[in-house]
């Protein structure tokens, strides 16, 4: 067993927030209209999340992973070398923000997801086609989900409005 990290810490405070929530579940009102209770989408929501903050806390625990790396140094080279890849999601999240209007929801996430998949992992013809992949089949099922299965209407953008 590892030492105590600020890894298990957190893992700890998101378990227990998370059963709180849970808890919480209890006390939503039920609403006589639907067919599926209120309480059962919160609670399928939060038994995903339990999972995978146990997963969280019992790999920190083992301490299999380094959580303090050795990167860039110091200074602002260094901070930037060492959150690189923080700073580029928020930056591409930015920037599909920014065309969301022009591209939509699903032009605009299938670039995100691609492109941002390909900066993060690499630019082989084999990793193309891949991350091609998961960025159309993945955007392509969530807006489905929602335009379709939940009725939620999406930007569409100025590109498909054309069409």
């Amino acid at each position: 067993m590892g030492r105590i990290n600020r890894d298990v810490v957190i893992a700890v405070v998101l378990v227990v927030f998370t059963a709180v929530f849970y808890g919480a579940t209890y006390g939503i009102r039920k609403t006589s209209y639907g067919t599926v209770g209120s309480e059962v989408w919160p609670r399928t929501i939060l038994i995903a999340l339990g999972t995978l903050c146990l997963i969280y806390l019992i790999n920190s625990w083992r301490a299999r992973h380094e959580t303090q790396g050795e990167r860039g140094g110091g200074g602002l080279r260094g901070w930037f070398s060492t959150y690189r890849n923080a700073l580029l999601c928020f930056g591409m999240y930015a920037l599909f923000l920014a065309t969301l209007d022009y591209l939509g929801m699903l032009i605009g996430g299938i670039l995100f997801v691609f492109l941002l998949l390909n900066l993060l992992g690499g630019w082989s013809p084999r990793r193309l086609a891949i991350h091609g992949a998961i960025a159309v089949s993945t955007m392509g099922a969530m807006w489905a989900v929602f335009t379709f299965g939940l009725r939620v209407f999406l930007p569409e953008g100025e590109i498909l409005r054309i069409w």
